[in-house]
């Protein structure tokens, strides 16, 4: 009886076995992809503080506006290095513990400490010998910098691997992959909200009374609050996905060359053998962020700069008239993420509608040029009330719902954005049997070197046609009208 036993105890470990391993060679379970999707929450809410909070925080330390953009341009850098090095590498790491898990983790780690950094910039600055007093706190801009820094590495540490997990886990399936991404890009929009929200309610660090204090003031204080919730819920939702969710190890076969392909040769040779279709798709991919980028850098300081009237620089008056701007761009951005999150949901049976993806997304590239377009008839109508009500004059409420639906109705062009490139680049890497980490890196490339473009250009041509924000968007509406072109004519 005992042997009997045994053997069964066997036939079923061994059934266990063969599931777990076609559960891992085929496409995995819709709740395994939610687990890892969820991962985007977290990320997201610290992407949404940055391009909510950062750049008016930044420019509180002292950084005059027309240079805050050369730093983002860590961003772009770190993308164009971090992610495709981490593609790269996680495609072929050999850990006990799978492929992406150990990636995704160590970039948790390293966001917790760029918080850190960030968030108690002018207290360690302060402590270091900044003034109170003084216009620019160059100790408490160095700490923000190195925190922002490693926030990027580290976000681009996570949002890569992950991208790749669900790659790995739709296992080549064309439905799958596109799904994942769309749940992906859903609860971005969901970390999104959560981002914006924390950054528009103002008494955030009443929950918190610690982050009050002699060099940071209430604003510096709800920062500090927000990010403090913004770790907790990714350590959180990684935790839970990295237990939940197996990953599968790398095993290369004996005879395996591109074990020994170094990365930079495997990087180039890809763009050597890419076809007509991945080319189209970095090109569209380009435009895209060109579009893009400006808004994202600038659109809470559009608000309080050019729709309030206020100024983070100017007394107390034009800077109360700056913050309630920004308050109302982060309401803007709640309504952005909320359309986006629906949007994502509906993906699917859209592009099925319209036929294909390629008309869904030169349509929506049609609608973020007018939308980018239109922030300069909100501008004009907001400068044209204050000259007649007074420069301290609140914009109407109409001004304000124009620029609140902008922004509301530029959740649909990024929910694709944050969508369909992704899932066609998952797509083409699996037809042709390329890594999906470093497909997506390359993919990657083809969105921060718009960035780095950006970040050089757009201050500069700012500052030429007198400082404000107009002309980015102007360049971006141009940027968004030839990618909707591209992607009608030139897409498979």
């Amino acid at each position: 009886m005992s042997d009997l036993q045994a053997k069964k105890d066997v036939a079923a470990v061994d059934r266990q076995s063969s599931s777990s391993s076609m559960d891992l060679d085929g496409p995995s379970p819709l709740r395994k992809m939610i687990s890892v999707a969820s991962i985007a929450a977290g990320i997201q809410f610290g992407w949404a503080l940055q391009l909510s909070l950062l750049t008016p925080y930044v420019q509180l330390l002292g950084v005059p506006h027309k240079w805050s953009s050369f730093i983002w341009l860590c961003g772009p850098i770190s993308g164009l290095l971090v992610q495709p090095s981490v593609g790269y590498f996680s495609d072929r790491c050999k850990s006990r513990f799978g492929r992406r898990r150990p990636f995704i983790a160590t970039g948790a780690l390293l966001v917790a400490l760029a918080v850190i950094l960030i968030g108690f910039a002018a207290d360690f600055g302060h402590t270091m010998g900044d003034k109170l007093d003084e216009a620019v706190k160059m100790r408490a801009v160095g700490f923000f910098v190195v925190g922002f820094w490693i926030l990027d590495v580290a976000n681009n540490t996570l949002q890569g691997p992950c991208r790749a997990f669900l790659g790995d886990l739709a296992a080549g399936d064309a439905k799958k992959t596109r799904t994942a991404n769309a749940i992906f890009s859903f609860f971005m929009a969901v970390g999104n909200v959560l981002g914006y929200a924390a950054g528009s309610y103002t008494n955030l660090h009443k929950i918190f009374p610690f982050t009050v204090t002699k060099a940071c003031d209430i604003y510096c204080a709800n920062l500090k609050s927000c990010f403090i919730i913004s770790i907790t819920l990714l350590l959180v939702v990684t935790i839970i996905a990295l237990w939940y969710v197996e990953d599968k190890q790398w095993s290369p076969k004996a005879d395996s060359e591109n074990d020994k392909t170094p990365f930079f040769g495997e990087i180039f040779g890809a763009s050597k053998v890419m076809k007509r279709p991945m080319w189209m798709l970095l090109i569209v991919t380009a435009l895209n962020w060109i579009a893009w980028f400006p808004f994202l850098l600038y659109d809470t300081d559009w608000v309080g700069r050019e729709v309030y009237g206020g100024d983070s620089k100017g007394d107390d008056k034009m800077k109360k008239l700056y913050n309630q701007g920004i308050q109302v761009g982060s309401l803007g951005l709640m309504l952005n993420s909320i359309v986006l999150g629906f949007m994502s949901l509906g993906i699917e049976g859209i592009s099925r509608k319209m036929g294909g993806a390629k008309r869904l997304w030169g349509a929506v590239n049609i609608i973020l040029a007018v939308c980018l377009a239109m922030t300069v008839l909100v501008t004009k109508k907001a400068e044209e009330h204050r000259r007649i009500a007074g420069p301290m004059a609140l914009p109407t409420d109409g001004i304000r719902a124009g620029a609140l639906t902008l922004f509301a109705l530029l959740g649909i062009p990024l929910a694709i954005t944050f969508s369909i490139p992704f899932a066609l680049a998952s797509i083409i890497s699996s037809s042709s049997g390329a890594g999906q980490g470093l497909s997506l890196g390359v993919l990657n490339m083809a969105i921060v070197i718009p960035q780095m473009i950006v970040s050089f250009g757009v201050g500069p041509i700012d500052a030429l046609f007198g400082g404000g924000n107009l002309p980015g968007f102007v360049v971006g509406a141009i940027a968004a009208a030839i990618s909707s072109v591209v992607a009608f004519t030139d897409l498979p």
